[in-house]
């Protein structure tokens, strides 16, 4: 292994050998796609200008360069282990995007992906009612719906909880980097326990919502992710029945909740057939996001009653 390894590094030269390279041993491993790239070569092009320290969207030129042999076996090191420990490229680069902008990332929290992006670019229009002034971005991870909503609504104070304080660590280095520690906070909580005495106009949550069977089911790279952060109970809706119940109490009286269930959608409206879910049409993609007002939380609070029961 080690001699092949070698002849590769004397024979491929060039910028362009090395994604070509990448992209066909990534094939040939059937690596799964889904953290910010969805194929091959696009995952090798990112893999190679990041082990390079050159910008994704170099100038086409760059492609003929000669790498030193340090930078072969740096660029042939990434490849490598993206193959080996199917990790997210995400966590081999430590940085990932959302709603245009940049997020540290590492194994302690998800990569960056929920659809409720496109909500936020549309400033959750037409629910809102107001221009909010207080926002939750509950089970935060890296903290980046909570950030990106932070930059659609600067005169917004926000809140990041999540229940792991690894996530919480990583929340506050992105705080840090967007410097937002005058308008954003990281708090440790489950659930709303650390969140006492506090009130929203707009509370946005990507929780655990993975379903026992497709979390068996996940490819690799999505159990490189914490596990905390996506299982929740064989149909997925622990978390969320506890979120339906609680949340209410935690809203301004025209405030919403913005919740992903993902894949669960199916079972929480069979769970819940006269709660009046409303599941915006995504035109980027994605779907099971659905929004409640207090109104309609306080209307089914029987209902969620019951439910959290189970």
């Amino acid at each position: 292994m080690i001699e092949k390894r070698e002849s590769s590094l004397h024979e491929l030269c060039t910028v362009l050998d090395y994604i070509r390279w990448g992209a066909s041993r990534f094939n040939e491993a059937g690596l799964w796609f889904g953290h910010g790239t969805d194929n091959a070569w696009d995952e090798a092009v990112l893999l190679v200008t990041h082990a390079l320290h050159l910008p994704v969207d170099s100038k086409p030129e760059i492609l003929s360069a000669r790498l030193t042999m340090d930078e072969r076996r740096e660029v042939m090191g990434v490849l490598e282990k993206r193959v080996s420990e199917r990790l997210p490229a995400p966590y081999l680069t430590n940085e990932a995007w959302f709603c245009d902008l940049p997020f540290y990332v590492d194994a302690r929290v998800l990569v960056p992906r929920s659809p409720i992006g496109e909500l936020i670019r549309t400033r959750f229009e037409p629910w809102l009612q107001q221009e909010p002034l207080a926002i939750l971005d509950l089970c935060c991870g890296s903290g980046c719906i909570g950030i990106a909503c932070a930059d659609a609504f600067p005169e917004a104070r926000v809140d990041l909880s999540d229940i792991s304080a690894d996530a919480i660590e990583v929340a506050q280095i992105n705080i840090n980097r967007h410097q937002l520690n005058e308008e954003v906070r990281a708090v440790q909580s489950d659930l709303f326990a650390g969140l006492q005495g506090c009130s929203y106009d707009l509370i946005v949550s990507n929780p655990p919502y993975v379903d026992a069977r497709d979390l068996a089911e996940m490819p690799p790279e999505y159990h490189a992710e914490p596990g905390l952060a996506l299982g929740s109970g064989d149909d997925g809706l622990d978390f969320t029945r506890r979120l339906l119940l609680e949340a209410p109490d935690y809203l301004q009286p025209e405030g919403i909740l913005v919740c992903e269930v993902g894949n669960s959608w199916e079972a929480l409206e069979a769970a819940y057939p006269r709660v009046p879910f409303f599941w915006p049409e995504l035109e980027d993609g994605g779907h099971g996001v659905f929004v409640l007002t207090r109104e309609d939380l306080l209307a089914c609070r029987e209902m969620f009653e019951a439910g959290a029961q189970r």
